[in-house]
């Protein structure tokens, strides 16, 4: 049987290698969590989750306007605090891409009739800064196939979420919103509306209605993150990531 035949009649199993390698920080082949489809790879994300803990948010994201998005559930021990020290075996790649990211205040719970943009801004408590990290549980993550990348969570690896700001709004459209990324003192990105999809609204819309479509629904008090507004940067060992996205607090993580 091939890999990924195993990969389309058990995503239980693939995800279970992926756990392992959460877990003793090791990676493994790509072809083991080789799903056939997207739904596949969702399926991995789901069994991953109901192994390692709750979920505490999304990340969702598109790689550009008119796109289809997709999305991996975080795990709620992947969610962190601003100035968090991320150190150890689990962190490899150590990437940093600075965002913009969302805390429900109400649920979007399963119904029939898909959620509209005015529903999910009312169902938002608050706009935060985010530094998502990047790290992969697969050994050739370069060369994988998409598929499997989205079924190991997207490449995440930690959420560090700075003090949250009242959600207007405005800060659906990040076409104006400029950040700045530092390693330690040096600026290694200082963008202006570079977000791959500024209407960031439209792509929880999207995971709204994904999520009810999976069975699940969004829940209060989790967190979605949206994407990068300064692309991914890798830092070394020993570097301090601080961030700022203008109208926000300032963050940080040091690894």
């Amino acid at each position: 049987m091939s890999a990924t035949a195993v990969a389309e009649l058990a995503p239980d199993d693939a995800a279970q290698a992926l756990c392992r390698a959460r877990r003793d920080g090791r990676r493994v082949p790509s072809k083991l969590v080789q799903p056939h489809s997207r739904e596949a790879a969702y399926a991995i994300q789901d069994a991953t989750l109901a192994a390692i803990g709750p979920i505490g948010g999304w990340k969702v994201g598109a790689t550009g306007p008119g796109q289809e998005p997709a999305c991996a559930p975080l795990p709620a021990g992947a969610l962190v605090p601003n100035a968090a020290v991320l150190r150890g075996s689990a962190w490899h790649l150590r990437g940093a891409e600075a965002g913009v990211a969302f805390r429900l205040g109400a649920d979007l719970p399963p119904r029939a009739r898909p959620y509209t943009r005015d529903e999910v801004g009312l169902a938002i408590a608050a706009v935060l800064p985010a530094i998502e990290v990047a790290e992969t549980r697969l050994a050739d993550w370069l060369d994988a196939d998409p598929a499997a990348l989205l079924a190991d969570l997207m490449c995440h690896g930690g959420l560090v979420l700075g003090e949250p700001g009242p959600f207007d709004p405005a800060w659906f459209d990040l076409r104006q919103v400029e950040a700045v990324m530092r390693f330690d003192d040096q600026v290694v990105a200082h963008t202006v509306g570079e977000h791959t999809h500024p209407d960031v609204g439209a792509l929880l819309v999207w995971l709204a209605n994904h999520c009810v479509a999976r069975g699940a629904g969004l829940k209060a008090g989790q967190v979605v993150t949206t994407g990068s507004c300064t692309g991914m940067l890798f830092a070394s060992q020993g570097t301090a990531v601080r961030v700022e996205v203008a109208g926000l607090a300032p963050l940080s993580v040091f690894f």
